[in-house]
């Protein structure tokens, strides 16, 4: 499989254009204060600010300090960026594997911290950012097949390991079914779900509380189910938009119970990245086909590869039963509640995942 250099670059036309609609972005005037509705009003305007103060050609070069490619698996483009393993190893192949509205730039601080054990590899996922989408269905499946084609075609593992949640944690888990002789280990950020019902009543209570929460906070994600394109065409068409779209989710699943966290994720520039990067690429729409698509996902068997859970501390996962992950998972090693960080952990708390990653990996060179 072929693999080629690649370098982040935003046209200067494409910046110029972006600079132009964010000065004129025309703002909500809501009844609401605060996020109550979502974000729109005053504090949209300060983050359209601080994306309109952001540096991105200096975003640039940082993020073109690290090695990055592009590589043919199965005829679709796959980017990713790689921290290769430092010293005298072994470095066991990891994959860090991101979510939904996020970019491979999340997990660069974290791949950092894990070098000295580990020969990271961060793909974007089809559809996101530098990769191009796959065939539709976009199922977890389809995914874990194009991840899996990346490790063991076109970088040459044998083996390797997986860490992520959310998108990510599901493509992890069908390489679970379906490569376990190639998987050393499978690292979740959210509990992997059974097939079935509710066994007990801790998971039936579970499972109703995330009912309730889906309930409230599942707009976003019904009308990318249903409607794709028609938000995704509005979200194209201005970046105020789109950041709010983006802004919005990060808001909600980080983990807010220390003060300051939120303005410590608007301080670090990643949503001007991020938001940056699906502006200029143009893609995301296609990050919504993983969901339009969702239904298409078959019926998962039980997970063959050993399986640690690093339950992040975020409004889905809350009271998650262990049974549940011991079900679909009968390799379950490790089971622990996250210290600290929400749906972006390895983000929010890296030197914390890092060693709940160092912690799984010992527990499955013991098992």
């Amino acid at each position: 499989m072929a693999i080629d250099d690649f370098r982040v670059h935003v046209p200067d036309d494409v910046l110029a254009d972006l600079r132009d609609r964010l000065a004129h972005t025309r703002y909500l005037r809501s009844p609401r204060a605060g996020w109550e509705g979502g974000l729109g009003g005053e504090e949209l305007r300060t983050l359209v600010d601080g994306w309109l103060a952001f540096d991105w050609r200096a975003e640039e070069e940082r993020l073109n300090a690290v090695e990055q490619h592009v590589a043919d698996v199965a005829g679709h483009r796959l980017h990713f960026a790689r921290v290769r393993g430092t010293g005298a190893g072994p470095h066991t192949p990891l994959l860090l594997l991101h979510g939904w509205p996020s970019a491979f730039v999340e997990y660069l601080p974290l791949a950092r911290l894990l070098s000295d054990s580990f020969d990271v590899v961060i793909p974007s996922l089809p559809g996101f950012v530098h990769s191009e989408a796959l065939e539709p269905p976009l199922t977890r499946r389809a995914i874990a097949d194009t991840l899996h084609g990346l490790m063991t075609e076109a970088l040459g593992f044998e083996r390797y390991a997986t860490f992520g949640g959310d998108i990510g944690g599901g493509a992890s888990t069908w390489l679970g079914v379906d490569h376990p002789e190639s998987v050393v280990g499978i690292q979740l950020l959210s509990g992997p779900f059974p097939e079935g019902d509710p066994v007990d009543d801790d998971e039936a209570r579970y499972l109703a509380a995330l009912d309730e929460y889906d309930r409230l906070d599942g707009g976003y994600s019904e009308i990318m189910l249903t409607r794709p394109d028609t938000i995704a065409a509005a979200l194209n068409d201005s970046p105020a938009g789109l950041l709010a779209w983006i802004a919005d989710k990060w808001h909600d699943w980080i983990d807010d119970r220390e003060e300051g966290a939120w303005q410590r994720v608007v301080d670090s520039g990643v949503l001007y990245t991020i938001a940056t990067l699906y502006w200029s690429t143009e893609s995301i729409g296609t990050s919504f086909q993983q969901y339009y698509d969702y239904d298409q996902n078959p019926p998962r068997p039980p997970l063959a590869a050993p399986v640690g859970v690093y339950l992040a501390r975020e409004p889905a996962m809350a009271g998650f039963p262990r049974s549940l992950a011991e079900r679909a998972a009968p390799r379950l090693l490790a089971f622990v509640e996250a210290p600290a960080g929400g749906h972006f952990a390895g983000f929010e708390y890296p030197e914390r995942a890092a060693e709940a990653i160092r912690a799984f990996h010992e527990r499955v060179r013991e098992a």
